[in-house]
């Protein structure tokens, strides 16, 4: 007693121990902000997969919480049978990498002309550029519609076959949007890539300069190499994106064997006609099945480059 009396009378260390009380309380303060906010993030996942490995009986059984009594596989069989999981996955995946390296390759360039480089129009077209970011794209679902659904620019197609050429039902206006600089969230990814080259030293190019590189080289081999915390940050967004879009794949009418995203909302009906599954709780089950397994890939990318996508978030200005 003598002690902690003693302890609190030094005005030292009184300052000492309300200093590590106020750590203790900002500690347990910030591990309940994050326990609270990952709760809710996760559980609507834990939900899914408990409820897609319970039985019928674990279904109907009142006493059954949180963990069912009598977990099986049976669900995610038939999901993988009726997704033609892999062959879909595998096709939506390469569908997926193709788009993202050409909108890394693209928006990076862009990126980095607006942050080094001097032109006419400059501060338009960079304004053009936020345009992308704030419009929503369901503004110019119209418009891009039926300019991919009668293809014909500048009417050379016209002047070639006769008639202009209809891409619904193909992924060829994807590609073409991308390689334009107007896929999904490219506008997001040159400002990224244009806040992080800005935050480069200017020095690193002068003396490239000085040795005899050439823009090209110095842009591919030194410049991109000094960003790839901000290439991670586009991949991860890219894939994400483009691996869950709906919008784009149904304004062209893509197919669902390369789209598996758009099996899922197919999924429960499928099952009914074909697996005379009618009620409506088991098909829920199944359709919770389909979603584990079509984000368990994403998760997967992010658990592998969480390290460098945080970095890059961080170093891209984008916080907040």
């Amino acid at each position: 007693m003598a002690k902690f009396t003693k302890m609190f009378s030094d005005p030292l260390e009184r300052k000492i121990a309300l200093n590590q009380l106020k750590n203790i309380l900002v500690t347990f303060v910030k591990v309940a902000i994050l326990v609270g906010v990952g709760y809710v993030i996760v559980s609507p996942l834990i939900g899914m997969f408990v409820s897609s490995i319970a039985s019928a009986e674990d279904i109907y059984n009142p006493m059954m919480y949180v963990l069912p009594q009598h977990p099986g596989t049976d669900k995610y069989e038939l999901v993988l049978l009726r997704l033609d999981y892999f062959k879909t996955i595998g096709a939506d995946l390469i569908y997926t990498c193709t788009l993202t390296v050409i909108q890394l390759f693209i928006c990076s360039m862009v990126g980095y002309g607006f942050a080094r480089f001097n032109f006419k129009f400059k501060n338009l077209l960079f304004a053009c550029v936020v345009v992308m970011i704030v419009i929503p794209s369901y503004t110019i679902m119209l418009s891009l519609r039926l300019t991919f659904q009668q293809f014909d620019p500048l009417g050379l197609m016209t002047l070639i076959n006769g008639k202009s050429l209809n891409m619904m039902g193909t992924v060829t206006p994807m590609y073409i949007m991308t390689l334009l600089g107007c896929g999904v969230k490219s506008g997001l990814y040159i400002y990224i890539f244009n806040q992080f080259f800005r935050g480069l030293p200017k020095e690193i190019e002068e003396a490239a300069f000085v040795d005899g590189a050439g823009v090209w080289y110095t842009y591919f081999r030194i410049m991109l190499l000094n960003a790839m915390p901000s290439v991670i940050t586009v991949t991860v967004f890219s894939i994400v994106w483009q691996f869950n879009d709906t919008f784009y794949a149904n304004l062209f009418m893509i197919s669902e064997k390369v789209v598996i995203s758009k099996k899922i909302s197919t999924l429960a009906s499928v099952i009914a006609n074909q697996d005379k599954i009618l009620n409506v709780t088991f098909q829920k089950q199944y359709t919770n099945a389909g979603i584990i397994l079509v984000i368990l890939p994403i998760i997967l990318i992010y658990v592998i480059l969480q390290k460098q996508f945080i970095e890059g978030v961080e170093r891209s200005g984008i916080v907040g």
